[in-house]
């Protein structure tokens, strides 16, 4: 109890110490990067079959072109998940950044290029760390500015043949 004490009276001291409790410049203003928690469950509606279990985590990050005036006018996005805990022998057919608060369900805003004909095998259920390039469209870069602005009002999610709707879902949180 008492070394709990002085933890707290040592933050508390960090804390005053703080003159300014704005957050920290970003290290790069044109990059711009996003993680997500996927789970089955935070599908609309959740997931109920084989697939039910299958979990991941994301990260998406976004290296921005800005024009003169400072507005997005290009984006190469990285595309970088690592996915457990699906059936042996699934795979992924299409993964998107989509328009939608938890809960809600909305448009593709962004693809990753996925496909049928390219899709990612889960030979063993899994799928150690994937990672995709893909340079925006004109109506994705239109999009984009958008989602850097608001990220949890949209989510990444991952869909394979069994639930073409989506498998994994999770919110965008910008980290930086």
């Amino acid at each position: 109890m008492k070394r709990m004490g002085l933890l707290v009276v040592a933050v508390a001291m960090l804390g005053a110490g703080c003159d300014d409790d704005g957050p920290t410049a970003p290290s790069n203003p044109d990059q711009v990067v996003f993680t997500a928690a996927l789970s089955a469950s935070n599908e609309v509606p959740p997931i109920g079959n084989a697939e039910s279990s299958a979990r991941g985590n994301a990260q998406i990050t976004l290296d921005l072109t800005r024009g003169s005036g400072g507005a997005i006018t290009g984006a190469t996005v990285t595309w970088a998940f690592s996915l457990s805990d699906f059936p042996a022998n699934s795979s992924l057919v299409a993964g998107h950044i989509h328009v939608g608060g938890a809960g809600v369900a909305g448009g593709v805003q962004v693809n990753t290029g996925l496909t049928a004909a390219s899709a990612l095998a889960l030979p063993d259920g899994r799928l150690n760390t994937q990672v995709i390039t893909t340079t925006a469209t004109a109506t994705e870069v239109g999009r984009i500015q958008a989602i850097v602005d608001n990220p949890a009002g949209y989510y990444f999610n991952l869909h394979s043949p069994l639930n073409p709707g989506g498998v994994v879902r999770g919110q965008l949180t910008r980290i930086q």
